[in-house]
């Protein structure tokens, strides 16, 4: 039986550019990307925070945290989100909401609403003790990739709200293959072009600060669950993969610039009430998809994770691995941060 596209049928055309390996590719075990509706033209991600440092802090944290999360019960809120923490580089809790919609118009409506618009924008944000970011981030579906360890999930991320799973693809085991399942892939190089600028504030004095994006800026959400393992399976993660996998991830987050990478953080997924989950994704901006490619090709990090995954993939019956892959015009990326460290987010890029 001939392997699936991870390039949805609709998305298809004539390529310009060849991908890495022929149709006769035979990939060392099955993966499997997201499907969803030929209606869905452009998702929207945004990753919602709040950063507080100390014990004395994260009472008032959690408070402003909860803000964020009620008003997605606005009307037209997002269509799913997860909450995930992690403590940053420099100490700093910092709680997400990243919350998906796969209508812009929805999104739309919904940040222009007087009770989401005038709560961001208020000078009381900047007098609460707390840090406030938005990161939006908006890709055209031809802009954007998944892969799964699994045919049939546990799906994560934007991926829930597409619903669907492709037969196994052939674009995945060798390197390259992320970039191959870009549909925009096919007729296009995702050059970047133009720089990180900070439009409003500056960094450094804390305070309000926005800035702007460049064209082919890449997002990879790379991430894993662990929580039904056992026995060897269950070792195999925590021993072989884990370490390698963190020490890939502190590289990013103190060192990545040299390499591209604008920011990093490794999250945790967290239940309503602030119980942390077994699973956790990295995250992860980059000046281009060229970039990630090479840093993901040379870095003994990423390698040892890619020998490794390859060498027991065949073992692995339930340690569930995925990403999201997107690029993005200029246009579709919006950074604000609020009282927040400089080296919070792309803050450290500018």
């Amino acid at each position: 039986m001939p392997l699936d596209s991870s390039i949805p049928s609709h998305l298809r055309c004539p390529r310009t550019r060849s991908r890495r390996v022929s149709d006769k590719w035979n990939p060392p075990v099955p993966m499997y990307s997201a499907r969803g509706a030929e209606s869905i033209e452009n998702l929207t991600m945004a990753y919602l925070g709040v950063q507080s440092k100390g014990d004395d802090m994260k009472g008032p944290a959690c408070a402003a945290f909860q803000k964020i999360l009620q008003s997605f019960k606005q009307p037209d809120g997002p269509a799913r989100h997860d909450l995930v923490q992690f403590t940053d580089g420099q100490g700093y809790l910092n709680l997400i909401a990243v919350a998906y919609w796969t209508d812009p118009a929805a999104y739309d409506k919904w940040k222009d609403r007087p009770a989401i618009a005038d709560w961001w924008a208020s000078d009381d944000r900047l007098k609460e003790g707390v840090g406030y970011f938005r990161e939006v981030l908006r890709p055209r579906m031809e802009q954007f990739e998944t892969i799964f360890t699994h045919e049939h999930g546990p799906l994560e991320g934007v991926s829930i709200l597409m619903g669907g799973m492709s037969e196994p693809i052939l674009e995945h085991g060798y390197w390259g293959s992320m970039r191959d399942r870009l549909p925009l892939s096919q007729t296009d190089p995702m050059d970047p072009s133009g720089e990180l600028a900070v439009k409003t504030g500056t960094p450094s004095l804390g305070g309000r600060v926005i800035v702007s994006g460049h064209e082919n800026v890449a997002l990879i959400r790379s991430g894993e669950d662990w929580s039904k393992t056992e026995g060897e399976e269950r070792r195999t993660w925590f021993e072989d993969i884990q370490p390698v996998l963190l020490e890939g991830m502190d590289y990013l987050r103190d060192d990545g610039l040299e390499a591209g990478c604008y920011c990093n953080r490794y999250v945790h997924h967290m239940d309503e009430n602030g119980n942390p989950l077994e699973k956790g994704f990295g995250y992860s901006l980059w000046r281009s998809l060229r970039h990630l490619e090479l840093w993901a090709e040379s870095h003994h990090t990423h390698l040892q994770i890619f020998v490794t995954f390859n060498r027991l993939a065949k073992k692995f019956k339930e340690l569930t691995l995925y990403h999201e892959v997107s690029v993005f015009d200029a246009s579709a990326q919006y950074f604000e941060y609020i009282n927040c460290h400089p080296k919070t987010g792309v803050l450290r890029a500018v």
